[in-house]
C-alpha cells in the first residue's frame, strides 16, 4: 500500500512541476513588473496589428519555426505568454515547458480579456 501511495505522489509531483500557471489580468500585470519577465505574444501579425501589450515580443505560434524562435528567449527567466483568447497560448506554454523553460505563465482569456 505504501508503494502505491508513494507512486501516486511521485506522479502528481511530476505533473505539477511541469505545469504552467494561468494568470488573471491582475496577476499578469503584477508579474510584468518583474524586470526579468519576458512577455510573449503568440498571435498572428494581423492580430498584433490590432493592438498588443506594451513590451511584448511577437512570435506567431502557427509559424513553422515557433520553437526555434522562442528558444532565443532566456529559459531561466519568467515568460508571460498570451494569444487572442487563451487557447494558443496554453498550447504554446506547454510546448515551452517541454522545451525546458522553467517559469511559464499564461494570460487567462488572452488579449481579448486584457482589452476589456
Amino acid at each position: 500500500m505504501k508503494k502505491i501511495l508513494l507512486f501516486l505522489v511521485l506522479i502528481f509531483v511530476g505533473f505539477s512541476v511541469n505545469a504552467q500557471k494561468r494568470l488573471t489580468n491582475a496577476e499578469f500585470k503584477s508579474m510584468m513588473k518583474d524586470k526579468n519577465a519576458q512577455i510573449l505574444d503568440v498571435r498572428t501579425a494581423k492580430e498584433v496589428a490590432e493592438g498588443k501589450i506594451d513590451g511584448s515580443v511577437n512570435i506567431d505560434y502557427f509559424s513553422p519555426n515557433f520553437l526555434e524562435k522562442a528558444s532565443k528567449l532566456d529559459k531561466n527567466k519568467p515568460v508571460l505568454i498570451y494569444c487572442a483568447a487563451g487557447g494558443r497560448s496554453l498550447s504554446a506554454a506547454k510546448d515551452l515547458k517541454k522545451a525546458g523553460f522553467k517559469k511559464v505563465y499564461d494570460l487567462q482569456g488572452g488579449f481579448d480579456n486584457w482589452k476589456e
